[in-house]
């Protein structure tokens, strides 16, 4: 089945989406508030993924360009496109889709670094992956590698940036119209507390269910909150997660050197052999240690 990339870039929807954004897609999955189990059928969906581009993209001495000497050529790193009308969404009643797709480096360096946005990607719920591939599944499959303490960090930053939007951005259409129902945006409301339930997860379970707290998240977009209970909830989860966090046995940073074998395995898997595009020094050590252990034996037995 085609990823809906695809389909409505066939439609001249995203026209200007590089061809192999296409035809290179990996894994396709919809966010925002479908992935977190309280969406409404007015909710706009937000589409995110990754593709392996040209391998001189990935590559880029393979179009003969000179590090430090050649002006460096553009190289993809994301495709993104908001507010596209799809008409043949919810049998015919149309839909706004957002995209985002990543080139699948740009992806990894994310994920690596514990960017809420795409770690969420991986565990979205089953029913949300519209699109993959074998290489898509192994990234799904070995989503845990990504995972480190550092995550705290990151979805404590992203918690307080809606907290701050929250307090000074002049909100405009529904979401004016969500202020002055509610006293404030429950929208980000909502995020703060799920980031803050996410982090909790990834640092004592080591896993994400993205669904695990809906209800609560639900209660709050539906107003059943106050600013003031809202922010006492953020200072007093920060103050028992600080503690969490110390406590957590996930490593303290990621595993750089397993996280790039996983991304060489993806793209190996697509382009075929990374001979010709990439030296393995530690494959090359590991080559002489053995011969020169052969070697050391064989000397032994004359």
């Amino acid at each position: 089945m085609a990823s809906l990339v695809q389909r409505v870039r066939e439609r001249g929807l995203i026209a200007d989406a590089p061809s192999f954004v296409a035809s290179g897609l990996q894994y396709e999955v919809m966010m925002g508030s479908v992935a977190f189990g309280v969406s409404t059928d007015e909710s706009d969906v937000d589409i995110y993924g990754f593709c392996i581009p040209p391998r001189d993209h990935v590559f880029p001495h393979l179009r003969g360009e000179v590090a430090d000497f050649d002006a460096p050529a553009p190289r993809f790193q994301q495709y993104q496109r908001h507010h596209i009308r799809d008409a043949q969404a919810l049998s015919g009643q149309g839909r706004d889709c957002d995209f985002t797709i990543f080139s699948i480096v740009k992806f990894f360096r994310q994920c690596l670094d514990c960017n809420p946005n795409l770690i969420d990607c991986l565990y979205a719920p089953r029913r949300c992956v519209l699109f993959t591939t074998g290489i898509g599944e192994l990234v799904r499959e070995r989503r845990k590698i990504f995972l480190h303490r550092g995550a705290w960090h990151r979805f404590k930053g992203y918690a307080y940036s809606q907290m701050h939007k929250l307090r000074i951005k002049q909100p405009e259409g529904k979401r004016k119209e969500m202020v002055e129902r509610y006293g404030f945006d429950v929208k980000f409301g909502y995020h703060i507390v799920r980031l803050l339930d996410e982090v909790e997860q990834i640092l004592v379970k080591e896993d994400i269910d993205l669904e695990r707290n809906r209800e609560q998240l639900k209660s709050i977009r539906r107003g059943e909150w106050t600013l003031e209970r809202l922010e006492r909830y953020f200072e007093e989860k920060e103050r028992q997660l600080e503690g969490v966090y110390s406590r957590s046995r996930l490593p303290a940073e990621p595993d750089h050197r397993a996280v790039k074998t996983l991304l060489l395995q993806c793209l190996e898997e697509h382009y075929g052999s990374l001979d010709a595009s990439i030296a393995r020094p530690d494959e090359v050590r590991s080559a002489l240690r053995e011969i020169r252990g052969i070697v050391e034996r064989v000397a032994d037995q004359l």
